[in-house]
């Protein structure tokens, strides 16, 4: 298609770009200063970026500074723009060799932004995406406390997207220390209210699965962890939790009802609060001291 680099920006055609055209677009990126050039060229390249083989292309023309450079503008949507479009290209796994440099400031414009909006939400969504795989979730270690924060403050729309983030965290052994570590705030437990909106419940419920998971897998017995009151550990584990999770099994909704503790007991003279078979939290004082597993002991 022949025209100027301006024409590929105007969305009056379907056509998928080729790799000429998008050479176009991102010297345009580069050259010019027009807020709202920039806008319709991230916005044209986040499209094109949908599909895997552009991905690749886009990589190797050196786009991907180009549109990440653009996560720096003041411009929020030329902001949350760049951040849709590194969002579509981190789906490919060697791109995200060259976004992870973006992960730092992407984690602090989440935390420092406006809460709930757009520009918040599209570095969730890419944060989220870089941590599909365990290779980049080191990276987010030491925002895990401020991430509870933002799930606790926002709207349903950034509680989901943050949960699907800590999700992709739960799943990884190397992080449990760092998600049971967080200092996070005792309202996180109304979460698990059974009235609490299904798509954020059964998220908060696997996350609690996934951890318990984790845990089993690490050892026989760790007596006095290092997690201080206040932190993830103390409110998982602790008596109301417990007590919210026997009321789950009465939940109405089958899903929910299917994640919850039927057999979590605390049994005052043994200290002992069973979590699931083969698995146990150590309590002193009604106080989550340790836990224990049985499961996948090293002998």
């Amino acid at each position: 298609m022949s025209g100027s680099p301006e024409d590929l920006t105007n969305g009056s055609y379907d056509d998928v770009l080729n790799a000429e055209q998008l050479q176009k677009l991102l010297y345009l990126l580069e050259s010019t200063e027009d807020p709202a050039i920039i806008e319709r060229a991230l916005v044209t390249v986040g499209n094109s970026a949908a599909f895997s083989a552009n991905q690749v292309v886009i990589r190797e023309l050196g786009g991907i500074p180009v549109v990440g450079s653009k996560i720096n503008s003041p411009n929020q949507s030329i902001k949350e723009k760049a951040l849709n479009a590194l969002n579509n290209l981190s789906v490919n796994v060697e791109n995200q060799i060259k976004i992870k440099v973006y992960v730092n400031q992407v984690c602090e414009d989440v935390l420092s932004g406006p809460l709930n909006s757009a520009v918040q939400l599209a570095g969730l969504r890419l944060l989220t995406n870089m941590t599909v795989t365990n290779d980049h979730q080191h990276m987010l270690r030491s925002y895990i406390t401020d991430l509870f924060h933002v799930l606790l403050t926002g709207n349903g729309s950034t509680k989901v997207q943050v949960l699907k983030l800590l999700l992709n965290l739960s799943e990884n052994p190397a992080m449990t220390d760092g998600l049971l570590g967080a200092q996070v705030d005792s309202s996180f437990l109304s979460l698990y209210d059974g009235h609490v909106a299904k798509e954020i419940l059964l998220r908060v419920l696997t996350l609690f699965q996934n951890i318990n998971n984790c845990l089993k897998k690490e050892g026989c017995l760790v007596i006095h962890p290092t997690f201080t009151k206040g932190s993830l550990f103390y409110l998982l584990y602790g008596e109301e939790c417990a007590q919210k999770m026997r009321a789950l099994v009465y939940h109405q909704d089958a899903d929910v009802k299917e994640k919850g503790y039927p057999d979590t007991e605390m049994k005052p003279g043994r200290n002992i609060f069973t979590i699931e078979k083969g698995f146990s939290i150590w309590w002193k004082h009604g106080v989550p001291i340790g836990y224990s597993s049985n499961v996948h002991c090293k002998r």
